[in-house]
């Protein structure tokens, strides 16, 4: 088990200006995105549950900047960052937080049940643990179809908790089985801290037992998300089996938009936001290295509020789905001779 701590020259220097862009510019979508529909939200356009996945921009754009080609991508409930990263049109995720028929899941799934097979997105998944024990059987349909995939499968620091985590880990580790486990602890599962709930407080050790490779890796900077994801998905891939990886990562906003997250104090937040925000702290480095800016960086922060924009107001002129549509897409019924 790895838990590096060593200094070295900061990666941005040695990183094409081009990456570095594309990193920010994929963080800051997420941002300015998640902002916008906690805003629809409060405006009563966005129904039923809706976890923002703001601060944490840093673990799926590190990750998936690291996957190949055909490599598949499942998470929990806090997902809308997981779509955007993996390239899912922002106009139709937001069409289906709005509950619209043209979201991904025809206005019917909202914000946890979102899927795109040409994105090789399955789901988000609103049972606590649940995409722990999908992504080890999507990752047992690559063994078994001898393809060279990996699955990344993303839960949170609650999930861990989980016997149905352990029981896909037990499969993971015998079968070795082409899965990243991705841990993303934001410190809080709903209201309680990792130190509250868990008796071994750092996550990626829980494979240990499983005799699973894992390391802690620092949540809030993309280049270390990104080195740590193509180290890890490089030995799944290998055929060595499972890898897990604790993404120390934190949310700003609660829970859910229910939460007012009363347990932890707003000088903890701001504390992060000002020392450790990712989008931030990305761009600094750049600016320091001289990769980028102030104007360049200014005209992403435009283009990303335009298309943000965009996909709100095509998602509120989207129509809702008519009543009929609560009988389609519930089963699949075969002719008999």
């Amino acid at each position: 088990m790895a838990k590096s701590t060593k200094k070295t020259r900061d990666p941005v220097e040695a990183t094409a200006k081009k990456q570095l862009i594309d990193h920010y510019r994929a963080m800051l979508l997420i941002r300015r995105f998640e902002e916008r529909a906690g805003q629809l939200y409060g405006m009563g356009h966005i129904a039923g549950f809706c976890h923002l996945y703001i601060g944490q921009e840093a673990v799926v754009t590190g990750m998936q900047a690291a996957i190949g080609e055909g490599d598949q991508v499942i998470t929990g409930y806090r997902d809308h960052g997981h779509m955007l990263a993996c390239g899912m049109d922002p106009r139709g995720v937001m069409a289906e937080l709005t509950g619209r028929i043209d979201g991904y899941s025809k206005g019917k799934g909202g914000s946890m049940h979102m899927f795109s097979r040409e994105k090789n997105f399955f789901g988000g998944h609103g049972i606590v643990g649940a995409p722990v024990p999908l992504g080890t059987g999507i990752a047992f349909s690559n063994r078994y179809k001898e393809t060279d995939r990996v699955c990344l499968t993303y839960f949170g620091d609650g999930a861990a908790n989980q016997g149905q985590v352990y029981e896909a880990f037990n499969m993971a580790s015998l079968w070795d089985l082409p899965v990243v486990y991705v841990i993303e602890n934001n410190q809080y599962a709903m209201g309680t801290s990792v130190e509250r709930a868990s008796a071994e407080t750092e996550l990626y050790k829980r494979g240990i037992s499983f005799e699973i490779e894992g390391e802690e890796v620092d949540g809030m900077d993309v280049l270390a998300v990104k080195a740590a994801g193509e180290k890890a998905l490089k030995y799944a891939r290998s055929g060595k089996g499972p890898y897990i990886l604790e993404m120390k990562t934190y949310r700003y906003r609660g829970h859910s938009m229910s939460d007012p997250a009363k347990y932890r104090k707003r000088e903890e937040v701001d504390d992060v936001r000002e020392h450790r925000d990712p989008i931030e702290s990305l761009k600094a480095r750049m600016l320091e290295a001289e990769k980028a800016s102030e104007d360049e960086l200014k005209e992403i922060d435009k283009e990303i509020k335009a298309r943000v924009k965009d996909a709100a107001d095509f998602a509120l002129e989207s129509p809702e789905p008519p009543p009929e549509d609560l009988w389609t897409d519930v089963l699949i019924e075969e002719e008999t001779a």
